[in-house]
């Protein structure tokens, strides 16, 4: 391809709105351009990388047994409705009628109609397990979209879905999909972990992320350094330090606590450490459209982990509830709020708070909190649960090595289903006693825009991208140092239709532009490798770099190109 027809506008600066690399790369390199906030047109040179991503992805689940199929962007209400997701999904699910008044959404995940289309052809045992997957454009109404394609609207998604007669099939396919990601990863190059995971609004009762590290993620993720453990913070466990035993006093004791409300403000007034306060919560959640609230209790020196009590609650929604609230059922303004002596309302305590041999809360009284307070003595213990977030130092789970903090960039998320969808649609197979039985089933997402970002998160330098070869738009550039001068326009010409003959991905700079343009706008885009016809040639030679070296190799005309293909086969 001839650089001087090829759509590339590349900008100097970064965009106003870019906060992270790969967005500011992205856009300066002319490979995506905002049509709205969270919407990207993906422009030739970004569009090859997709295409790439997405080779890669088909290959391997094709190698996988997976058959590809596509569905429809836009999906029928009555579908969602089924499923019970349509009350349940949130704004995020963009909803509109058509010209009959008829509802339907822009969809964010496709469970509903494959399992409808399963329902549909798939009857017998005989026939599963099955693996469909698709390549396409979803769409979800982020309230926060940043990060360009990393925390998009609409992105493109490749997701699978597999249907079994058994736990033991599901399971097989599970790994088999586990396993196909970390190959279709280690083929664009890129460094990850897998990572225990919440299911989120997909659901199911196991799920595990497949995590680019990077500086800039926007996920933070806990990691054992001495066995294969490792999670996101919403899916987290740890092991604290067992804490020193006070020794219990025989009564509860009131003191007054004048305008003490914060943790820290207690524990300092009363000489108390974090660990020995009960921090109390009031929470209101949400389960089918019955609104409820519970109080939630921790140690002072943890914080709760939000996921981890709606998964707990089995709830569509938690939210912290209004000070109104808390004054309803407490009595008090919140920094007063204890367990002791409250009404008739549904107490959760994380486990840790059965460690509390003798602590401090608050005494449901203004300005007044209470000393010696024992759990399950002073009030009921009648349901614990891990609610705290996990941090970093904290003991593994596994074999009790320090936690450690890094930060990873979400590209892959694989579930096991279960029964939630098909259940609930009614998608049913016959056994082999021709009983009728809901499928079995597995979800596999892989986020193929966020793929592209994460690899530039991971591959840049000051000049620009630093692709991985996998990914690269094109793996050479001939660049003639000046396009006037004849005799490097026809050395540059030969080379690079010598290349194109060998199957290379090359361009030719044909460009009437300073030297210097052309090499600033080739590194910023990432192209593997460059060769350079310029005043070298008059000894019969031409500049080579590879992309991702420091210093240019003078090769001898003659053999330039066999020395080229060696290079960018190594």
């Amino acid at each position: 391809m001839r650089i001087s027809k090829l759509l590339m506008p590349t900008l100097r600066e970064d965009p106003a709105d870019a906060e992270v690399i790969s967005h500011k790369l992205l856009v300066r390199a002319g490979l995506i351009q905002k049509t709205a906030v969270g919407i990207y047109n993906y422009l030739p040179f970004g569009y090859r990388v997709i295409r790439k991503v997405e080779n890669i992805i088909r290959a391997e689940m094709n190698r996988a047994g997976a058959q590809e199929v596509l569905l429809p962007a836009v999906v029928p209400a009555e579908l969602w409705r089924e499923s019970g997701r349509w009350a349940k999904y949130g704004k995020e699910l963009l909803r509109f009628k058509d010209r009959k008044e008829a509802e339907y959404c822009l969809g964010p995940t496709h469970e509903e109609v494959i399992t409808a289309l399963a329902r549909a052809f798939v009857h017998s045992y005989k026939q599963l397990p099955l693996n469909l997957y698709q390549i396409q454009t979803k769409f979800r109404d982020e309230l926060r979209p940043r990060f360009g394609l990393m925390r998009g609207r609409e992105f493109i998604m490749k997701d699978a879905y597999s249907f079994h007669a058994t736990q033991e099939s599901l399971d097989a396919e599970y790994q088999n999909m586990r396993e196909t990601y970390c190959r279709i990863f280690a083929a664009c190059g890129l460094q990850y972990k897998v990572v225990q995971a919440d299911s989120g609004n997909i659901g199911g009762s196991v799920s595990q992320e497949f995590m680019v590290l990077a500086e800039n993620g926007e996920d933070a993720l806990l990691a054992c350094p001495q066995c294969a453990y490792s999670a996101n913070v919403e899916a987290a466990q740890s092991r604290p330090d067992t804490p020193v035993a006070v020794p219990v006093k025989e009564k509860m004791q009131e003191v007054s606590t004048p305008d003490k409300k914060t943790i820290e403000e207690v524990s300092a007034f009363l000489k108390t450490p974090p660990e020995n306060l009960l921090k109390t919560l009031v929470y209101y959640y949400k389960i089918n459209e019955r609104e409820n609230y519970v109080v939630v209790l921790l140690r002072g020196c943890d914080q709760l982990n939000e996921v981890k009590l709606k998964n707990y609650l089995q709830a569509d929604l938690v939210l912290p509830a209004e000070d109104s609230a808390v004054l309803k059922i407490t009595g008090v303004e919140p920094g007063f709020c204890g367990p002791v002596a409250l009404p008739d309302v549904r107490i959760v305590a994380d486990e840790l708070i059965k460690t509390i041999s003798s602590g401090v809360t608050g005494a449901n009284k203004k300005d007044t909190h209470l000393l010696n307070v024992v759990p399950g003595r002073d009030f009921a213990l009648k349901e614990t649960a891990d609610l705290r977030l996990a941090r970093s130092g904290e003991k593994c789970p596994h074999c009790g090595a320090p936690l450690q903090a890094i930060r990873g960039i979400e590209v892959g998320h694989i579930f096991k289903l279960g029964t939630k969808y098909s259940e609930a649609m009614q998608a049913m197979y016959l056994d082999q006693n021709g009983t009728a039985k809901p499928f079995i089933m597995g979800c596999y997402g892989i986020g193929v825009g966020r793929t592209a970002a994460a690899a530039v998160e991971q591959h840049f330098d000051a000049n620009g991208i630093v692709w991985p070869p996998a990914l690269a738009p094109y793996h050479c550039v001939v660049i003639p140092a000046n396009a006037q001068e004849s005799a490097q326009l026809a050395a540059a010409e030969k080379i690079y239709q010598e290349l194109l003959a060998a199957g290379v991905e090359v361009l030719l700079d044909d460009r009437e532009e300073r030297i210097g343009v052309k090499l600033k706008d080739m590194e910023l885009i990432g192209i593997s490798s460059r060769v350079v016809v310029g005043k070298a040639l008059a000894e019969g030679k031409v500049e080579f770099r590879l992309r991702s070296a420091t210093d240019n190799e003078l090769l001898p005309l003659a053999d330039a190109v066999q020395i080229i293909l060696a290079r960018l086969q190594a």
